[in-house]
């Protein structure tokens, strides 16, 4: 009676051949089409003659190769297809260059009689907010204070202006910011609004970033705000 291969003998019987050891040594898990392709050859190859595989099982070994080898044909084609993605992606976020997107502490452009805007997320609310303004040297130019505030979003605006109220020379600013939330004083991330120098794209995982004002890179998916 002809009896059904299983994969515990049949890489039992590959096992004695070096050509086929590294493809014996794999897991189901990562066996390829080549490995596959080997291990099948394998088993007709050392079958017994008396005791042949049945019909079914030939026929099924035959189903499983066709389908790994439309999956591997597939990988393929999804892989070009997401690096065509990748590059209409770089070139549809290219209108972004010159525009503003909200970044997170980050060092933020100053313009001659321009000011910097931002907004600070507050789910539970504050009874207080205090912002500090520091220069590219980290010396403080600045410190604004708020009241009491509702959970959401904060809006904020420095005038550009230093504490004896004089214009600013033009450069890179940093704001960073503390809240008193439940009689706690605690740092609040600041999201500022930074001109886009300009875009590139992974070619590992065909992720876009987008390069702002400092010289900070972000993905483009984390970028939650444009202005203009």
């Amino acid at each position: 009676m002809a009896e059904t291969v299983t994969s515990s003998s049949l890489l039992k019987n590959v096992s004695r051949y070096e050509d086929v050891k590294e493809a014996a040594k794999k897991t189901k898990e990562e066996m390829g089409k080549q490995e596959f392709l080997t291990l099948f050859t394998a088993q007709l190859q050392n079958q017994n003659p008396l005791e042949p595989v049945k019909n079914e099982a030939f026929v099924a070994q035959l189903a499983q190769f066709s389908q790994l080898e439309a999956l591997t044909n597939m990988q393929g084609s999804l892989d070009k297809f997401v690096t065509s993605m990748s590059g209409e992606r770089m070139l549809g976020s290219a209108a972004l260059i010159g525009k503003k997107v909200s970044v997170t502490d980050t060092p933020t452009q100053l313009n001659t009689g321009g000011d910097i805007s931002g907004n600070i997320d507050l789910p539970t609310g504050a009874s207080g907010v205090q912002i500090s303004v520091v220069d590219a040297q980290g010396r403080l130019v600045q410190e604004l204070t708020a009241g009491p505030q509702m959970p959401g979003s904060m809006p904020i605006v420095w005038d550009g202006k230093d504490a004896t109220n004089k214009p600013a020379p033009p450069g890179l600013y940093r704001l960073s910011a503390t809240a008193v939330v439940n009689g706690q004083t605690s740092k609040v991330p600041v999201n500022t609004l930074s001109t886009v120098r300009s875009i590139a794209t992974n070619p590992t995982d065909g992720s876009v970033s987008v390069e702002v004002d400092g010289g900070k890179t972000v993905l483009l998916t984390d970028v939650k705000r444009v202005g203009i």
